[in-house]
């Protein structure tokens, strides 16, 4: 029996874009109070926080997937791109 997700003989399968897992997680009070506010010394929201831990000790320990993307930039963009060579208003070049 064949679905649509299945390949044509030969053919690798498509690999559809990964979608960012969502878990309930259950933490002492204290616990989360402490990763949160370590968390906004970092600049971090504290999920974010929590991802970072979890990759972190994942490699450490040599277990972080090699397909496992690396962190998704969150916040605003910079003001200007890197690439970009224009120079701030007022900024003279002599």
């Amino acid at each position: 029996m064949t679905g649509p997700s299945d390949s044509p003989e030969g053919t690798a399968p498509r690999r559809r874009p990964q979608q960012r897992k969502q878990v309930l997680l259950r933490l002492d009070p204290l616990v989360y109070e402490a990763l949160a506010r370590w968390a906004n010394d970092e600049l971090r929201s504290a999920n974010a926080q929590i991802e970072f831990l979890l990759r972190r000790a994942l490699a450490e320990t040599g277990r972080l997937p090699g397909e496992a993307g690396p962190l998704p930039r969150r916040g605003r963009p910079p003001a200007h791109p890197p690439n970009d060579t224009r120079r701030p208003p007022g900024d003279s070049p002599g």
